[in-house]
C-alpha cells in the first residue's frame, strides 16, 4: 500500500492546474492550500486572485473555496455570493490529483452550477461534451461513468447534501 502524497502547509500558495483529455493547458487558478477533512484537501483563492488559460484571464470578483475530493473524477468550488452570481461549481474530471506539490487535473467539459438567480441548478457545457467526447475519443466507460456521475452531483447538489 502506498502512502498519500505529502500535502504542503497550509497556507502554502500553489497554483492548481487543469488540462484537457489530449494533455493541452487549460485553466490555471493561483490559489492557497487550506487543508484537508473527511471531504478531502480544500484551497481558497482571495478576492482578486488570478485564473487563466491560453487566450483568457480573470481575477476573482469575491473569495471562493474548491475542494479537491479523493475521489479525483470532479472538483467543487463554493463561491461568495455576492459578487458571484453563482453559488456552487462543480467541474467533472479525470484523474483530478496532487502531482507532487501542486493539484491537477483533466478537465472533461461537464459542470454542475447552481446559480443564485433564476437560472437555478444545471448540468451545463453539454455541447462541449458532445463535441470533445468525439474529437478526444472518450471511452465509452469513461463516458457512462462522467454522465452518471454529473446526474447524480446534480441531484446532491439540489438536496443539499454534504458539502455541497
Amino acid at each position: 500500500m502506498t502512502s498519500p502524497p505529502e500535502r504542503p502547509a497550509p497556507g502554502t500558495r500553489i497554483v492548481f492546474r487543469w488540462r484537457k483529455w489530449d494533455g493541452a493547458t487549460h485553466w490555471e487558478h493561483d490559489c492557497v492550500y487550506l487543508g484537508s477533512d473527511e471531504w478531502g484537501d480544500w484551497f481558497g483563492q482571495p478576492t482578486g486572485w488570478r485564473s487563466h488559460r491560453p487566450g483568457h484571464e480573470i481575477h476573482t470578483s469575491g473569495p471562493n473555496v474548491t475542494l479537491l475530493p479523493p475521489s479525483g473524477d470532479y472538483v467543487l468550488t463554493v463561491n461568495q455570493v455576492p459578487p458571484a452570481t453563482y453559488r456552487i461549481y462543480i467541474d467533472i474530471a479525470w484523474d483530478a490529483e496532487w502531482a507532487g506539490a501542486e493539484p491537477t487535473g483533466v478537465d472533461m467539459d461537464l459542470d454542475v452550477v447552481r446559480a443564485v438567480d433564476e437560472r437555478g441548478l444545471w448540468i451545463d457545457d453539454r455541447d462541449e461534451w458532445d463535441e470533445h467526447r468525439v474529437a478526444y475519443g472518450y471511452p465509452l466507460e469513461i463516458v457512462a461513468r462522467l454522465e452518471a456521475l454529473a446526474i447524480d452531483l446534480e441531484r446532491r447538489v439540489g438536496a443539499s447534501e454534504p458539502p455541497f
